[in-house]
């Protein structure tokens, strides 16, 4: 029998009141408010989180305080920046590539409800994963849905809501986010 954190890791729809599902999601944000709850920045503190994280590089720094649902689908490059109260949901994977920053308040969704009523009355939940490139800044307040893939050296405005998936080299903004320029 296929498991809903099977579902789940396949995009497939899944009930994340599963035991599993929930007892790894309170394990997460128990490592995250241990990592908000320690003063400074020191290997100590970054281990609360590398311990749920699938991948991380060097010199990455989140700013407290950080949240995420499972971490293990959460994987960092190289000189990974992320501002303060950034909430990433991570039902399935989140790639950020190197030397990427996030501003304050960005949200990073791979998790979302089925259209259909009766299937969202039961709880189902489903999945896409997300994909940002390197050297990418994303602007404050930006709320990034699931299944988005962002190009590399790609600029993203404050207050986007990033939709549709965007390519390397360009400026967007907006509310849907659009691509405003080239970025060479």
């Amino acid at each position: 029998m296929v498991s809903e954190k099977q579902k789940m890791l396949a995009g497939a729809d899944y009930l994340p009141t599963d035991p599993e599902l929930v007892g790894e999601r309170l394990l997460a944000h128990e490592r995250c408010h241990e990592y908000n709850a320690t003063p400074g920045y020191s290997s100590s503190k970054w281990e609360h989180l590398a311990e749920i994280f699938s991948a991380y590089g060097k010199n990455c720094y989140i700013e407290p305080p950080f949240f995420c649902d499972y971490g293990y689908n959460i994987e960092l490059g190289n000189n990974v920046y992320l501002n303060v109260n950034c909430v990433i949901l991570d039902c399935l994977t989140v790639k950020i590539a190197d030397f990427t920053k996030l501003g304050p308040n960005v949200h990073l969704y791979t998790v979302g409800h089925p259209l259909n009523n009766v299937e969202r009355r039961l709880g189902y939940e489903l999945a896409k994963p997300i994909s940002i490139g390197s050297n990418v800044w994303i602007g404050g307040g930006t709320i990034i849905l699931p299944g988005v893939e962002i190009g590399d050296h790609s600029v993203i405005g404050a207050g986007s809501v990033v939709t549709k998936s965007l390519p390397d080299n360009i400026i967007a903004v907006g509310n849907p986010c659009k691509i405003i320029r080239d970025n060479h």
